[in-house]
């Protein structure tokens, strides 16, 4: 009885100390995660949203760039949910990837923390978990704990910009308009580091002041996403087929 005590109390150790070191390597990116979550929510007011619909976003979507998309679409005048849906589907297919990459590990857990873990998978939490495996292995409790700190971190600051941005009468007087296209090059530059990645961003960009500029609407937006998308998978497929070769 003894052993069995020691060894559910030395389990119970080490998951306290993997939750610990997750807070710890997690906090240094948090400070990259807040400006944001509050440019997230100063712009979902200068969407048109209500501070309730800008909190529960973050809460329930819990993805920047597809808040941040969906935001500037519906401030272009774009309401139909099936075309943001979509659109914010495809800029979230390197959620599949990292899944995939993670899957391994995951299937081996019970069902409803796969669920959890999933709801939680962002760029950020992905990076610490995977370098994580590669310095001590996988932690399921790592995974998790860093997940909650930066969903928290995401949903307190969201709320501080649609605090911030309430006592703002015109929020796009004071230049913060800026903040999502620049939002979006500080996400988009750090993974420009292949020439796959450089093919697709270049494609995708042209595709789009192209179609600007001779498409109605902000199809636009849908044809880059979908040109970019198929571009980036048959560059994959043939670096794949030249590996098996």
């Amino acid at each position: 009885m003894n052993q069995v005590r020691l060894s559910l109390a030395t389990d119970e150790c080490s998951k306290m100390l993997e939750v610990r070191q997750s807070i710890r390597d997690t906090i240094p990116v948090m400070l990259g995660v807040i400006p944001f979550g509050i440019t997230c929510g100063i712009m979902g007011n200068t969407a048109g949203l209500t501070n309730l619909e800008t909190i529960m976003m973050s809460l329930l979507v819990f993805a920047g760039a597809s808040q941040f998309v969906a935001i500037t679409m519906l401030s272009a005048g774009i309401t139909g949910w099936g075309i943001i849906i979509l659109t914010t589907l495809l800029i979230n297919l390197r959620h599949l990837i990292m899944g995939a990459s993670l899957a391994p590990y995951m299937m081996k857990l019970p069902v409803r923390l796969q669920a959890i873990l999933s709801f939680g998978l962002v760029d950020e939490s992905y990076a610490l978990t995977a370098s994580r495996i590669n310095s001590s292995g996988y932690s399921a409790y790592y995974q998790l704990a860093c997940s909650v700190v930066l969903y928290i971190a995401w949903a307190i600051s969201t709320t501080i910009g649609v605090i911030a941005g309430s006592y703002i009468n015109d929020p796009l007087q004071w230049g913060l308009d800026i903040a999502m296209p620049a939002t979006f090059l500080v996400l988009l530059m750090p993974r420009l580091v292949d020439k796959q990645s450089v093919v697709v961003c270049v494609i995708a960009a042209v595709t789009a002041v192209l179609g600007a500029l001779y498409l109605p609407g902000k199809w636009y937006i849908i044809l880059a996403c979908l040109l970019g998308t198929v571009i980036g998978g048959m560059m994959e497929r043939g670096e794949a087929n030249d590996h098996a070769e």
